[in-house]
């Protein structure tokens, strides 16, 4: 199946504060025993998310009123640390489908555009705007606008910045390798034929 472009993400938000939020904060190396990725929402942010006992603690991400947020608000070098695919999957597997925060690490940023989830980059301020927004009404709309790099919410709009590699790929529906590898599964065939050395 043809990828889609994606050109708009919208949903509701929610703001987990903080800088150098790492993937094993994302998700708790122990939670990475699977063999799919299936189920790796109900982990995202564990250990901060639940005590000792596994009993909620207080966060954003434990509130009724962010339950149905698809949107992530954060800081400085998001998803830092190692480079586990683990994490953006615990993302995309909670109901997360774009992130904006004032910068992201290389690798995790790469792994999230390859799941079909923006990261976008706005300042401080902006997404302190946001999110302000968002903790005064929950329900607030915010779309982020791909190819116009900017963000509206409510009636007002703050702007954002994402790589050109990305945000090109995303607009042609190009955005996941393995994606394109198996849509193309006819011409790769076509031309192994012709190739002597993949010939039994």
């Amino acid at each position: 199946m043809a990828l889609e472009k994606i050109t708009t993400v919208s949903g509701k938000g929610v703001c987990v504060p903080g800088s150098d939020i790492d993937t094993d904060r994302i998700i708790p190396a122990r939670f990475m025993k699977c063999v799919t990725f299936d189920g790796l929402g109900e982990y995202l942010f564990y250990d901060v998310r639940h005590d000792a006992d596994g009993n909620l603690k207080d966060h954003p991400l434990n509130e009724d009123r962010f339950a149905d947020a698809s949107i992530l608000l954060s800081g400085i070098n998001f998803g830092c640390g190692s480079s586990r695919e683990h994490a953006p999957q615990a993302i995309y597997r909670a109901g997360f489908r774009a992130v904006i925060a004032q910068s992201f690490a290389e690798i995790f940023f790469g792994n999230c555009a390859t799941l079909g989830v923006p990261c976008v980059i706005a300042s401080a301020d902006d997404i302190d705007k946001v999110a302000a927004a968002v903790d005064v009404d929950p329900s607030t709309d915010i779309a982020i606008d791909v190819e116009a790099k900017v963000v509206h919410y409510g009636n007002s709009e703050i702007s954002i910045e994402i790589p050109d590699s990305a945000r090109d790929a995303f607009l042609a529906a190009q955005w996941d390798p393995i994606g394109e590898l198996l849509d193309g599964e006819e011409e790769i065939s076509k031309t192994a034929r012709k190739l002597s050395y993949m010939k039994a």
